[in-house]
């Protein structure tokens, strides 16, 4: 599709809606038949803003003018950081090859770096898939979509999966989360197995304002399922953990490879709910889990460490400007 008819039509569109005249500018716009998708890229934030419009306006008119089923903006600076960071992340893979460390599971995730790297922004991780088993790995699973998107991506890439949660009891783990859990391992045909632990003393001490509980609670799960595995004698552990990015994705401790999928990819959270959303599971716009809520309704100064939380997805580039202001809006509605 021709940029310089795209440009024109986005201008008017802005003009008809009442949006200020900008010029729109165009990198680059592809389309993709088979999935009734048109991609345009534009050079920077700022360009991709205009061509979306406020409250995604423009977007919206542009995909029913053109009468496609689905209109997805990237900026090309973005797609210079995901490329610079899936960069790092492969060359860290290829150092631990050179080791000897997990060479014929690594190279799993080399070979999906290298062909992501080449196709991105067209890539679609759903269609990239490996029949040939791979070994075992546990994935880490806590019923969000950011823990079902590796479930999914791993499972994809041919490993024997066993999916565990760390069950701390409802005020964390709530019905519906457990919901997505039973979904999704159905769907997949993986087992599945709940951990029971004690958090107690967290949930206690949270609930008494002596400190914000991500932190506490995110290390005991990641002990619980990092033993689990050493149990097991399972030497690959897959988490959903958007953060940290690049070659901090993939890590080696105690002969346990554990890597973050969704950074290793360079994943940004519209992609990841995109994938889990084909397999019915649902996102909730809230931060963290009810045993937060309690905790921010009781003692309000707490909400700054989970606005920090949100800030430093937003600032990597993982959450939009526009799901943070969503996020963080949603810690003030109690009060």
């Amino acid at each position: 599709m021709e940029s310089s008819y795209l440009k024109k039509m986005i201008e008017e569109l802005r003009e008809e809606i009442g949006h200020e005249r900008v010029d729109v500018n165009i990198k680059e716009a592809i389309f993709n038949k088979r999935k009734d998708e048109l991609i345009i890229i534009a050079p920077d934030r700022s360009d991709k803003s205009a061509i979306i419009g406020k409250g995604g306006w423009v977007a919206g008119r542009l995909k029913e003018a053109l009468g496609v089923g689905r209109v997805h903006v990237e900026a090309y600076t973005d797609i210079i950081l995901k490329k610079y960071r899936m960069k790092l992340s492969l060359d860290k893979i290829e150092s631990l090859i050179k080791k000897g460390i997990f060479p014929d599971q690594l190279k799993v995730f080399r070979d999906l770096l290298q062909e992501r790297l080449d196709k991105i922004p067209e890539f679609d991780l759903l269609e990239y898939k490996i029949e040939d088993l791979k070994g075992e790995a546990i994935v880490a699973l806590s019923g969000g979509v950011d823990s079902s998107f590796s479930t999914i991506i791993a499972k994809n890439l041919g490993f024997e999966i066993k999916a565990v949660t760390v069950d701390p009891g409802s005020i964390i783990l709530p019905r519906h989360v457990k919901e997505n859990i039973k979904r999704l391992s159905k769907t997949l045909k993986i087992e599945h197995e709940y951990i029971k632990a004690d958090f107690s003393d967290i949930i206690k001490e949270a609930l008494e304002g002596k400190f914000h509980p991500c932190g506490r609670c995110s290390k005991r799960i990641d002990d619980k399922i990092l033993d689990y595995a050493r149990d097991q004698n399972i030497k690959i552990v897959i988490f959903g953990d958007l953060l940290p990015t690049s070659s901090q994705a993939v890590n080696l401790g105690d002969d346990i490879l554990r890597l973050n999928l969704p950074a290793l990819l360079a994943a940004s959270k519209q992609e990841v709910k995109r994938v889990v959303s084909q397999f019915n599971i649902r996102g909730y716009q809230v931060f963290g889990c009810p045993l937060l809520g309690e905790v921010h309704k009781k003692f309000p100064h707490l909400r700054r460490y989970s606005i920090q939380r949100i800030l430093r997805e937003t600032r990597a580039g993982i959450l939009e400007p526009g799901e943070a202001l969503t996020l963080i809006l949603g810690l003030f509605k109690e009060l």
